[in-house]
């Protein structure tokens, strides 16, 4: 039966407004943001039939590709779309914090922020925080985006950005698509070499750190830089 006939105390929107969103399952909040279902499933099918491709996960869901999502009938681009985007904001949101404490005290503070943006990505991307003397994040930026497991980072990017800010200090941070913290020797050359060159611009390294749906890996807390 379509749900615009079901009793109103069932439906997921009439429920969320008389119940509250907390009330509401996985499955019913999806089928809310997909809006309509497709022949002979409703919304809800629908939206039990993409938590059943992430397999109920929803960090997995965060994971989850366009062509992956389009696979099941009913899920047009339009759909495809609004569930992306719901996951991006989410990720956002995890990652708002960092506005309004502006100050980086430790590697922790700067995985608080790059856990959300980074750790559900496929491919790894490495970025650099900017920060000025006194630790204050003056902004962020992705320098490169690369395969499952590496990607090149250019210096010169870096550096540029950092003398056109006046950066004092960076704060480099990737991500390890197969759940792995442990540094690689790439990783701890490329931070060997952004440490050396920022020595001729007076540009302070604060940290290299690695985060993953597991956690992070600080180089410095680990010893290697």
């Amino acid at each position: 039966m379509a749900i615009r006939n079901w009793a109103d105390a069932e439906k997921p929107r009439e429920k969320m407004l008389q119940r509250g969103a907390a009330a509401l399952t996985d499955t019913e909040l999806l089928a809310i943001l997909l809006h309509t279902g497709h022949k002979n499933k409703s919304a809800l099918d629908l939206a039990r039939e993409v938590l059943q491709l992430a397999h109920y996960n929803l960090p997995e869901l965060g994971r989850i590709s366009v062509r992956k999502l389009r696979k099941l009938r009913g899920m047009g681009i339009a759909k495809t779309v609004t569930v992306l985007a719901a996951m991006e904001l989410a990720r956002r949101r995890q990652a708002s914090p960092i506005h309004k404490k502006t100050v980086i005290r430790a590697g922790s503070d700067a995985a608080l922020f790059f856990k959300p943006i980074l750790a559900d990505l496929s491919c790894e991307a490495f970025y650099v925080m900017f920060l000025n003397q006194a630790n204050k994040v003056l902004h962020y930026r992705c320098i490169s985006t690369g395969g499952m497991t590496s990607t090149i980072v250019d210096t010169r990017i870096i550096f540029r950005e950092a003398l056109d800010a006046q950066a004092c200090k960076l704060l480099l941070c990737h991500n390890h698509p197969s759940g792995s913290l442990r540094p690689s020797h790439a990783d701890i050359r490329i931070t060997q070499k952004i440490k050396e060159m920022g020595q001729l611009f007076d540009i302070d390294v604060l940290d290299h750190i690695i985060v993953s749906e597991c956690g992070y890996c600080s180089l410095v807390e680990e010893g290697v830089i």
